[in-house]
């Protein structure tokens, strides 16, 4: 049970989709006639089932005064039904051998569970039920786990870093909240405010069931019409207005927390595309020469030749309307200027010269191994499926992924670079001792900006 908080890139912003694209044969969906969506892949060879259920709703369909309830909701899933205790849901999928989790986002929350797959239709009761019949039991105890973990993110400088980041790019926009919420929304959080807001956003229309392993589709498809609330799609269900939709204020912004800590947390980030952006096979392969991966240049000039830092890495979001792009560096305070000096370099370095074709070739290569062998886990293509057919997205063909990417080119990667990294879009922002020591260690990134502009 989690709320994303540090940058997930690839949770709901998939590489492997088109519109367009026909659905791969490997891949079934069914479209019942209450509006969900199943989805399932065979995969020869194993006698495990991933099975997970996505929702269409996360942090980004929430009103301000919401801040938090999907990620509250997602909790209270596992605090038991009319037919199933909280304690016993956990005991049944102990003495299946088998887990069961759930995470939230800013575009969707998921429950999913791997289990054998004699264990399939017994697995799918108990977690159909926890979507369609919450009880809303035991809040009170659960309202004060979440605060807890609130607590625990507010203790954290990594991952307010990445909120903070996330307000500084997307402004007001519903996009820049952190997906956890706040403590005072949560603590306020009544049962009918929670039953209200799984009546409008846990509609069969907004939920697909997605499935990999060990199963037959017809099997499954049977399973959902059995528990799946009846009857046609409502129009009027799960209609409000749509904030995310609306375009963010993107300004180039600078903000810090000051905090007691060993570390300065950086994050420098700005715009990025939407996941249908074609342009998302050339952005993995511009990440993986920037600072995806170890031998990225990132990486390797901060870390490997100078031990400035032990974790600095580049990531983005895709999500429906828009995206983000955006780095990440933690270093000692002895560190800082020369650390933010050699980022500042790598930026104005990524635009003017973003690849060369050793670095293309070595990145493209190893997104499509990270792509094939994700594909080794009936885990990871559950929640491809899943992901995909929520979004819209079709599925493509591992062949076909493979040859995007080997499609993407020197001059995709620098359009792309110009226009995402350019200084001027950059927002920098920072969690650290001392707020002045930050101000003046940025200062070259800023006199790029001010250049630019």
């Amino acid at each position: 049970m989690e709320a994303s908080a540090a940058p997930d890139a690839h949770a709901t912003g998939v590489i492997d989709g088109s519109k367009g694209a026909q659905l791969s044969p490997d891949h079934s969906i069914t479209t019942l006639e209450s509006g969900v969506r199943v989805v399932t892949e065979r995969v020869p060879g194993v006698r495990s089932v991933a099975l997970g259920f996505w929702i269409a709703t996360g942090s980004a369909a929430e009103l301000e005064g919401e801040a938090g309830i999907s990620h509250l909701l997602e909790h209270m899933l596992f605090r038991g039904t009319e037919r199933f205790g909280s304690e016993e849901i956990d005991q049944i999928f102990d003495a299946m051998g088998a887990d069961i989790n759930a995470g939230t986002d800013k575009e969707a929350t998921s429950l999913y569970t791997r289990v054998l797959d004699g264990h399939l239709e017994r697995a799918f009761d108990v977690m159909s039920d926890m979507i369609w019949n919450p009880r809303f039991g035991e809040l009170e105890a659960e309202r004060e786990v979440v605060l807890e973990e609130i607590a625990m993110y507010e203790d954290d400088p990594q991952d307010r870093v990445f909120d903070i980041l996330g307000r500084a790019i997307f402004g007001t926009h519903p996009l820049g909240r952190p997906v956890i919420g706040s403590a005072a929304v949560v603590g306020a959080t009544g049962r009918e405010q929670l039953a209200a807001f799984h009546s409008e956003r846990y509609t069969p229309q907004s939920i697909v069931i997605a499935a990999a392993g060990s199963l037959e589709h017809s099997e499954l498809v049977q399973m959902a019409a059995e528990r799946v609330p009846s009857g046609p799609p409502n129009p009027a269900a799960g209609v409000r207005e749509d904030s995310a939709a609306r375009a963010p204020d993107f300004i180039a912004r600078t903000d810090f927390l000051e905090k007691d800590t060993e570390q300065y947390h950086v994050c420098v980030g700005g715009p990025g595309i939407a996941r249908e952006d074609e342009r998302r096979f050339a952005l993995r392969v511009l990440e993986g020469v920037l600072g995806g991966t170890s031998s990225s240049r990132l990486f390797q000039e901060v870390r490997e030749r100078r031990g400035l830092a032990y974790s600095v890495f580049s990531y983005s979001n895709l999500y429906a309307h828009t995206g983000d792009v955006g780095l990440y560096l933690g270093t000692r305070p002895e560190n800082l200027q020369e650390a933010m000096q050699v980022v500042s370099d790598e930026l104005v370095r990524c635009v003017q010269d973003p690849a060369s074709e050793e670095e293309l070739i070595r990145s493209r290569e190893n997104l499509k191994g990270r792509v094939v062998l994700a594909m080794e886990s009936t885990g990871a293509r559950m929640s491809r499926l899943g992901a995909s057919v929520m979004n819209d997205m079709p599925i493509l063909s591992i062949g076909d992924v493979i040859a995007r990417i080997d499609a993407v080119g020197i001059q995709d990667v620098r359009d792309l670079a110009q226009e995402l990294f350019a200084a001027e879009n950059l927002s920098v922002v920072g969690v650290g001792p001392d707020e002045d020591a930050f101000s003046a260690a940025v200062q070259p990134l800023r006199a790029t900006q001010a250049a630019a502009l």
